[in-house]
């Protein structure tokens, strides 16, 4: 199953918009397994399932880290950006969705 990843600091808002993201998959149709993890666990993440990431999101509050996560994420061949931070804030599970799947397209 292919995977959206959202990573960021704390992770209880990212969950919240997780939740959401997944509502709209189902809506649509589409098996994607999306989940958040800590940002400093991504290289890890990368290493286990990077065949299967389809996209990686980095929360707002960690929009400093994108230049060292697109490293690794290069490394993979997988798109990165951070977050919209207005559809992050209003919990646009719909709108981030977009975002991720316009990274792969």
């Amino acid at each position: 199953m292919k995977r959206i990843v959202l990573a960021c600091s704390a992770g209880m808002s990212t969950s919240l918009v997780v939740t959401k993201m997944e509502k709209e998959a189902q809506t649509r149709g589409l098996e994607l397994k999306i989940y958040a993890i800590p940002e400093q666990n991504l290289r890890d993440e990368l290493q286990s399932y990077g065949g299967d990431i389809l996209a990686v999101l980095l929360g707002p509050q960690v929009r400093f880290k994108l230049t060292e996560n697109k490293k690794l994420t290069d490394a993979y061949q997988i798109p990165i950006a951070v977050i919209d931070s207005v559809a992050y804030g209003s919990l646009n599970g719909a709108k981030v969705l977009d975002q991720a799947l316009g990274l792969v397209d």
